[in-house]
């Protein structure tokens, strides 16, 4: 959520930067400046009229004591009156105050001035890649049929099961999914993160906090019966622990690592750009979440950024790292890099992380604060990335490491597999 004191003093500066995220803000903007001008103006009528009720009632009791008691009866006839007026501006500022929160969380969070202007995926940033890609023979097979080569994984047991979107990971390939896990939470550890197991149902609260809600409500499974929704991924739980909460500095940075299956009602065309791995409903991802101070958090971004590029070298992938531009940057999102692996059989990149700086946004939804030396209060910044999201891994490692007599695992997962090929 944007802060009201930003959008009244920078609006043009607000309007400009919408722009790069293709939104028009300039209506909503003055509707959300006529409506606070409304609230504020309401509660000075209201604070006024009770301050004059409270002076009215002390004139009252000292004119009651000194006797005097029809004059006190007259001036207590106007008090009705003005806490009747008072009910009525109050009235009006909550009412003011509940269309002006209706709008506020209309409005994406503030690009970062670094973000490319663009219209599609098409127009991100490349800022860095590394890594040979494989050179395959002609006979190479995508993952889709790798897996019912090696029966490791059956996309048409977990429709019958569930629906399209579901596979079920069979003997060598449910091996691997759990390795994967195990691998990327041990890193995690090893740089500093601190685990963290969270629920995977949240309440509204917790999807408005990080901006799923209302933005992304037909993304999210609903139970409606217990109007509890399942996460898309696991930064949501994890940044609602510190929903309400006040931080001192000493506190910062808060790293956390959570794995969660995670949940997504996407929809796909059909194609290989959403075959077998390549988008499901439902996935497995090891997600790193990071809470600092403001002055920090790029800094922060650049560490969390080098931070999921590492786990990629060690698994020996060819990668690359894309800065979104304005027009696939998130709702809720300040500044996010890309990473992708090239799939060698598909001869596409694949992304797998997504690592973002949030800024304020989700702070100040969740009203996350820091009480800096001097006990002021300022909202927190909070972070998020990959770390990393399994299925198109799964699907690029595969399909890299084909062979002849198997798929080759690669080296650091062969401790946590237990196995050095599937075949």
């Amino acid at each position: 959520m944007l802060a009201l004191q930003v959008i009244r003093e920078r609006r043009q500066e607000v309007i400009d930067r919408l722009k790069i995220k293709h939104v028009d803000a300039a209506e909503l903007l003055d509707q959300i400046i006529r409506l606070d001008d409304l609230r504020r103006e309401s509660q000075q009528q209201a604070d006024e009229l009770n301050a004059r009720s409270k002076a009215l009632a002390k004139e009252i009791g000292a004119l009651f004591q000194s006797g005097k008691t029809e004059e006190a009866s007259r001036l207590k006839e106007q008090t009705g009156d003005l806490k009747a007026r008072s009910r009525e501006a109050e009235a009006a500022m909550e009412q003011a105050r509940r269309e002006l929160d209706t709008l506020l969380v209309q409005l994406p969070n503030l690009p970062h001035s670094s973000v490319p202007p663009g219209t599609t995926a098409a127009d991100n940033k490349l800022v860095h890649e590394e890594g040979l890609i494989p050179g395959l023979p002609g006979t190479a097979l995508p993952h889709w049929d790798l897996v019912q080569r090696y029966r490791i994984i059956d996309f048409a047991l977990g429709t019958r099961v569930t629906g399209a979107g579901f596979p079920v990971y069979l003997g060598k390939g449910a091996r691997l999914q759990r390795a994967l896990v195990n691998y990327f939470l041990d890193q995690a550890l090893e740089a500093g993160y601190s685990e963290v197991q969270p629920p995977y149902l949240v309440n509204a609260a917790s999807g408005f906090g990080t901006g799923q809600l209302p933005d992304k409500d037909g993304q999210m499974y609903h139970i409606p019966e217990d109007d509890l929704y399942l996460i898309p991924t696991a930064e949501v739980p994890v940044t609602n622990l510190y929903r309400d909460v006040i931080l001192n500095p000493q506190d910062l940075p808060i790293r956390h690592v959570a794995y969660s299956a995670c949940f997504r009602r996407e929809a796909g065309s059909w194609g290989k750009e959403v075959r077998g791995l390549n988008r499901l409903h439902q996935f497995d991802k090891v997600e790193i979440v990071q809470i600092t101070r403001p002055d920090h958090s790029y800094a922060v971004l650049e560490e969390m950024r080098e931070y999921v590029a590492g786990l990629l070298r060690k698994l020996r992938f060819p990668f690359r790292i894309m800065k979104l531009c304005g027009a696939d940057i998130s709702f809720a999102s300040a500044m996010t890099y890309d990473m992708e692996v090239y799939a060698a059989a598909q001869k596409r990149w694949l992304e797998v992380s997504s690592v973002s700086n949030f800024e304020s946004f989700q702070a100040l939804r969740m009203k996350l604060r820091i009480r800096d030396e001097a006990g002021k209060m300022q909202p927190a910044h909070t972070l998020n990335g990959s770390a990393l999201a399994l299925p198109r891994i799964v699907a690029a490692l595969l399909e890299n490491n084909q062979t002849p007599g198997g798929i080759r695992i690669p080296e650091v997962l062969v401790p946590y597999t237990g196995f050095d090929l599937i075949s």
